[in-house]
């Protein structure tokens, strides 16, 4: 059973992010504010959720946070200041859209840096573990994959609407043969070295 709460403070926030491993599209975050009563059965880890309980869940966590913010920190800066600053300021970006000012914030994950005055607790797979990370999980997840499906519709022949822009083998193959695209995140590496890419 995950947990509700890390912390004494009412107005708890839990941060994720998605998208870290990619090698095309943004970093997404999301931040969430539970009420004290919420319960969910099936939350969870977003990675140990099928999609369609992942497309269940958004609108449930929508309506009955607190509040909740998701942002996106596109390829141009990951590019410039890298994938774990981008995945920070990502979150720090979706708190920022919060209705109400979180008092304490939990993080998925070891690495976060400090958002204005409030206190924070890194905790490694608290999406697993605390019911608010497991909401931010499944919102980053659920925006993230909806724009990877819009620009899909523009480059059908990388297949981002399966891989959502993972280095899987077919996303390579079409690296290789298409080239990289303005989607790309040209900081990482697109190709093994064996299938070197002449940029």
């Amino acid at each position: 059973m995950l947990q509700l709460k890390k912390s004494k403070y009412t107005n708890e926030c839990g941060t994720d992010e998605a998208g870290r491993g990619c090698l095309a599209g943004p970093v997404t975050a999301a931040a969430v504010i539970l009420s004290d009563n919420f319960k969910n059965k099936i939350l969870n880890d977003s990675k140990k959720l099928s999609e369609l309980k992942r497309d269940i869940l958004k609108p449930i966590i929508e309506t009955e946070a607190v509040c909740f913010g998701v942002s996106h920190v596109f390829e141009k800066d990951i590019d410039k200041i890298n994938i774990l600053n981008a995945s920070i300021l990502a979150m720090h970006k979706a708190i920022d859209l919060l209705s109400t000012t979180p008092e304490f914030i939990i993080v998925d994950g070891n690495k976060f840096k400090p958002y204005r005055n409030i206190p924070y607790e890194t905790i490694i797979k608290g999406d697993g573990k605390y019911l608010s990370i497991a909401a931010a999980s499944v919102l980053a997840k659920t925006y993230r994959d909806t724009y990877m499906l819009k620009i899909h519709e523009e480059y059908p022949m990388y297949n981002w609407k399966r891989n959502k822009g993972y280095p899987t083998k077919e996303h390579r193959e079409a690296i290789k043969k298409y080239g990289a695209t303005k989607y790309h995140r040209t900081s990482f590496k697109l190709l093994p070295e064996q299938l070197k890419l002449n940029l």
